[in-house]
C-alpha cells in the first residue's frame, strides 16, 4: 500500500535548554517510548487533538446559540446525504 505524503518521515531539528533535554530523556526512559521522537510525536498528536476538540466545541457552541433547533425532514436528510456522496466523488477523482 502507497504511503501518503503527509505521512512520510521526515527530519525537523530543534533547540531546547539543557534542563528540557534532561526532562525529555527522563520521560523517554520513563515513559515507554523508545526515543525522543517518539516521544515529541506524541506531544505532537495530543496537541493536534486538543486543537480538533476545541474547534470542535467552539461548532457546537455556535450551534447551540445560532436559535431554535428545528426538526430534520427527510428532504434534509436528503440533501445531506447528497453533499456526502458528491464529496466523495470529489475526493475518488482527486486521487
Amino acid at each position: 500500500m502507497k504511503q501518503d505524503t503527509k505521512d512520510q518521515m521526515t527530519s525537523m531539528n530543534i533547540s531546547v535548554p539543557e534542563s528540557m533535554k534532561e526532562f525529555i530523556e527522563d520521560e523517554v526512559s520513563s515513559g515507554g517510548y523508545g526515543t525522543a521522537s517518539e516521544y515529541v510525536r506524541e506531544l505532537v498528536r495530543d496537541a493536534k487533538k486538543q486543537k480538533e476538540e476545541e474547534r470542535i466545541e467552539k461548532l457546537l457552541l455556535h450551534a447551540i446559540e445560532s436559535g431554535p433547533a428545528s426538526p430534520m425532514t427527510k428532504k434534509d436528510w436528503e440533501g445531506i446525504k447528497q453533499r456526502g456522496l458528491e464529496r466523495i466523488q470529489k475526493k475518488k477523482a482527486a486521487k
